[in-house]
């Protein structure tokens, strides 16, 4: 089912900063990404390595190695598959465009070949100066490149079926090279479910404060909970439910830590009625509009 994410900064009130001008909340994302990214970082090398996958023994291993809870865990997890599968996919992507350009090159170098094969055949007839079809390359010269269009083609050829070699070398080469994913600094990610209260069991917001469940690696520096100000994502129109599943992203860039929710929006009230109920047509044309209405009965 699609989903819809929106992303505000963090809020700083000032009532909950400290000595260093960072909140609460800042102090524990700056401590608990270094954490995040080793566990990110060693389940992707583990998906990677094609030994078998299983997300249960897995979520075990992490808890016990990182000492995280379970729901972090699975955001770990949900991370690490998401950004191989992307890798992979991008990879399938470019293998695709250079297939693509490859058999465009190979097609151009086809019919210049054909156009060469033909003016051979025709040049070399006797008295080819009174053909009365004439060729479909004939020969002429530039005074700019010095040299024949026929040399010209030629050389065009050439040059055509290097870069075919070269996208033939390169398909090649990513069919068998290692996928490579950059796990990125200063991020944190969540998974929601909609059984669970306010969407998500370690990350819940009431529309006003968001409150994070702190792993057991860093209860004794922060506590089990930490709270901030976070407010509304204020839209237009806001397809945001209060129930659901809410998905929460953090991630540093700028400077500056942003807080992304990721939800199933809620559907789009129609406006206006079907059109089996009658519509209208227009007609716009340079010197007239023309415009018909058609009724249907339902």
């Amino acid at each position: 089912m699609r989903t819809l994410t929106y992303t505000k900064g963090l809020p700083t009130p000032a009532e909950e900063l400290n000595e260093l001008g960072f909140t609460t909340f800042e102090m524990f994302l700056n401590a608990y990404a270094p954490i995040y990214r080793l566990a990110v970082y060693e389940t992707v090398n583990h998906l990677l390595s094609g030994e078998t996958f299983n997300k249960s023994q897995w979520n075990s291993h992490l808890q016990q190695t990182y000492r995280i809870n379970k729901r972090h865990a699975n955001g770990v997890i949900a991370d690490a598959v998401g950004q191989v599968s992307s890798a992979k996919e991008c990879r399938q992507n470019h293998i695709k465009q250079l297939q693509g350009k490859l058999k465009s090159t190979q097609e151009w170098i086809r019919k210049a070949q054909s156009q060469l094969n033909l003016a051979r055949k025709f040049y070399t007839k006797k008295d080819w100066q009174h053909s009365k079809t004439g060729c479909i390359f004939p020969i002429a010269s530039s005074l700019q490149y010095r040299d024949t269009n026929w040399q010209h083609l030629r050389f065009q050829i050439h040059q055509k079926k290097r870069k075919a070699c070269l996208l033939e070398r390169k398909i090649s080469y990513l069919k068998l090279k290692q996928y490579e994913v950059k796990v990125p600094h200063s991020q944190g990610f969540v998974v929601g479910c909609k059984a669970e209260k306010l969407g998500n069991q370690v990350c819940q917001w009431d529309g006003k404060y968001i409150k994070f469940r702190v792993p057991a690696c860093l209860e004794d520096r922060f506590g089990e909970y930490v709270t901030t100000r976070l407010g509304s994502y204020e839209r237009k129109i806001n397809r945001l439910p209060n129930t659901g599943a809410k998905s929460w992203h953090f991630y540093r860039k700028n400077g500056k830590w942003n807080a992304a929710v990721q939800f199933t929006p809620t559907p789009v009230e129609r406006v206006s009625r079907h059109s089996a109920y009658g519509c209208i047509g227009i007609d716009m044309n340079p010197g007239s509009i023309g415009c018909m209405s058609i009724r249907m009965e339902i």
